[in-house]
Formats: structure tokens, sequence, C-alpha cells
């Protein structure tokens, strides 16, 4: 496994989508009925985004918290971001959210594409982990 000495830029982005995702999961879990309702969604998709989004957070705060970093698992937090921007996006063709779920919607698909590019340029700015013999 390969590894890499973070780079500032990585670990602030990590540690903002950290926070960001368990401002949302706290969001999400304590206005759950509320909010599914404001934003037209199914009180389930808000409730299991909501954990998730906690559970996420625990573990990119992690990352961000850690000086190396195995290469593969912040490749695999920047696809899984990028994945999550897209589906949200591809979601408004399944749901019909109010005009408040739209903007949570896509404001959140915004956030998240732009910290999956961050973190994608604070990797591409890590350098290699020494190795030792």
């Amino acid at each position: 496994m390969r590894f890499v000495v973070s780079s500032p830029l990585l670990r602030n982005v990590l540690i903002v989508d950290a926070a960001f995702s368990a401002a949302s999961g706290v969001l999400l879990l304590a206005g759950g009925a509320a909010l599914a309702g404001a934003f037209g969604l199914s009180p389930t998709l808000v409730l299991c985004v909501g954990v998730f989004c906690l559970v996420y957070a625990i573990f990119v705060g992690s990352l961000g918290l850690a000086p190396m970093l195995p290469r593969g698992i912040v490749w695999l937090v920047v696809a899984g971001n990028t994945i999550w921007a897209i589906e949200s996006i591809a979601l408004l063709s399944q749901v019909q959210p109010t005009s408040l779920g739209l903007a949570a919607i896509v404001g959140q698909a915004t956030v998240v594409a732009a910290l999956a590019a961050g973190q994608w340029i604070g990797l591409k700015r890590s350098a290699p982990a020494p190795t030792s013999v």
C-alpha cells in the first residue's frame, strides 16, 4: 500500500469535509421529519442520509488528522464525493422536492463536488511517504 504525506490543502479539505458532513448529519437527524416535509423528501431518506453523514464525518475527520494517508483511501474519498454529487443531481429525476428541497440538494451537491476537487488537488500536492529499508 502506498502512503502519502498529507499536504496542508488535503488535510484542510478533509477536515472541512468532516465538519460539513457532521453538521449536515446532525441537522438532518435533529430536524428529520420537519426537514423531510420542507424538502418534499421521504423521512426515511432524510434519516438515512443523516446517519451516513455522521459516520462519514468520523471517517474523513480521522483521515484529516493523520499526517500520512493511504493514497488509495484518499482516492476512494475523492471518488465517493464525486459519485455523491452526481447521484444527488440524479435524485432530482426520481423525487419531487419542494423549491427548498431543490435548493438544498443542488447546494449540497455543489459543496461536495468542490470538496472532491479540493481533495484531488490536495492529493496531487501531497508528497510520497518515505519508504523505510
